[in-house]
């Protein structure tokens, strides 16, 4: 999952820093989805104007080390299928 897709969360979905709990949240009409680790990092990427090859670029820039090109890509693609992607 990689090229020309350029991920943005869907317009019901935001993305907000919760302070009490030191985390990512993914606040939806429905739900709120916690987001561990650095997947608030991921999503902040997800603007429409990145594709993938891009994010990976720059969480591997960030993240030097870590295994970025093996997980974000498929950390997307759920989220896709999720339809919370879009």
């Amino acid at each position: 999952m990689t090229g020309a897709w350029k991920p943005v969360l869907r317009r019901s979905a935001v993305l907000r820093h919760d302070r009490v709990r030191g985390t990512d949240l993914l606040v939806l009409p429905e739900r709120v989805v916690v987001l561990r680790g650095n997947a608030g990092s991921v999503l902040r990427l997800c603007d429409g104007a990145h594709d993938v090859d891009a994010i990976v670029a720059e969480l591997s820039r960030r993240h030097p080390g870590a295994p970025v090109a093996d997980e974000v890509p498929g950390f997307l693609g759920r989220l896709r299928e999720e339809g919370l992607l879009v």
